[in-house]
């Protein structure tokens, strides 16, 4: 996909996809052991563009992704990411050196959030900065300063985890991965671990990035954000990409049997909720037609509701800090 006109994927979050490519993966393979995971997948990323894999459980896109910043090492195949070129498999100093070059160009956010439990909000935020990009401290600070406030955490700076929300974690797990400057987020599955009632204000942040125009590789049975904000949606299973294409495209007109039968039978079977924000209610039903209007019935009540499921900011309830402190809620500082 090759574009420079403003591109909207059928939803709210309005960004620009360029022509330049970012991502550049060629018949990238993965073995643990004789376990073949990932079997010759090739994907082109342009800048600006959002992808979002899907596909059942052990299809290969959580490897997929950490091939792609080399957390695994992919047994054979050619990334390249930002303009670093790595052939997989290779060995050497240039081998390493391009590998962490490419490893600086890449931000990921995992289902756990890995925050150092020992520092506040700031500080984990500043942590690579400062150590791996050995940026002076005070600049540290701002940016992180910057980051907090843009991911709505402008009130929990001198947080530690301990009297965070899982989704509060969570954004700073994504300011984290923002202040080193990637090129490219990769999301893997970063909802999966939050309470319901807290997966709203991560979905509102991923889309604001989407709308300022990052490129990102995402991981998420989030169907309702999966619609309204990737421009393709990359149908995976048994380490193959079975079928790729905008949104409108690969969830309600798919065109292999494997992606229906996803659609229709594992993911109504498996994750229900996540069926219904397609229109989906139940197994071996017939894939809703987005175009045909407003639907009737249950299906039509599903995917004609409103998706503020996805955007709203709910009331985050405080936990105590590590010496059972109680933290107060924002506009109630004084006693």
């Amino acid at each position: 996909m090759a574009a420079s006109e403003p591109t909207a994927a059928s939803g709210a979050a309005q960004h620009t996809v360029g022509r330049e490519i970012v991502v550049d993966v060629k018949e990238l393979q993965k073995y643990f052991g004789r376990n073949h995971v990932l079997k010759g997948v090739d994907l082109q990323v342009h800048k600006g563009e959002v992808i979002v894999l899907i596909g059942p459980s052990g299809s290969g896109k959580s490897t997929f992704l950490r091939c792609l910043n080399f957390l695994e090492d992919p047994t054979t195949g050619e990334i390249e990411i930002g303009g670093v070129h790595v052939v997989c498999g290779s060995h050497g100093g240039t081998f390493k050196k391009d590998v962490h070059q490419i490893r600086m160009k890449c931000g990921m956010v995992f289902q756990e959030f890995n925050l150092f439990p020992h520092k506040d909000a700031t500080e984990n935020v500043t942590e690579g900065p400062i150590l791996v990009k050995r940026d002076k401290k005070e600049a540290a600070i701002q940016k992180a300063q910057a980051l907090l406030t843009k991911v709505g955490l402008a009130d929990r700076m001198d947080f530690f985890p301990s009297q965070l929300s899982g989704g509060q974690k969570q954004r700073v797990a994504i300011a984290r991965a923002m202040a080193m400057d990637p090129v490219l987020m990769l999301f893997d599955e970063p909802t999966s671990a939050l309470d319901p009632e807290l997966i709203g204000e991560v979905l509102k942040v991923m889309r604001d990035l989407a709308a300022q125009g990052m490129t990102m590789i995402v991981v998420s049975h989030e169907m309702g954000f999966s619609r309204d904000v990737a421009d393709r949606v990359v149908y995976m299973d048994d380490g193959y990409f079975i079928e790729q294409g905008p949104p409108s495209e690969v969830f309600f007109h798919p065109k292999d049997d494997r992606t229906k039968r996803f659609l229709r039978h594992i993911l109504p079977e498996k994750e229900p909720e996540h069926a219904k924000e397609l229109g989906i209610v139940e197994v071996d039903q017939e894939l809703p037609d987005p175009d045909a209007g407003l639907l009737q019935g249950p299906v039509g009540g599903a995917l004609n509701e409103d998706n503020l499921a996805d955007t709203a900011m709910p009331e985050i309830p405080l936990s105590g800090g590590p010496s059972g402190e109680t933290p107060l809620p924002p506009g109630n500082e004084e006693l």
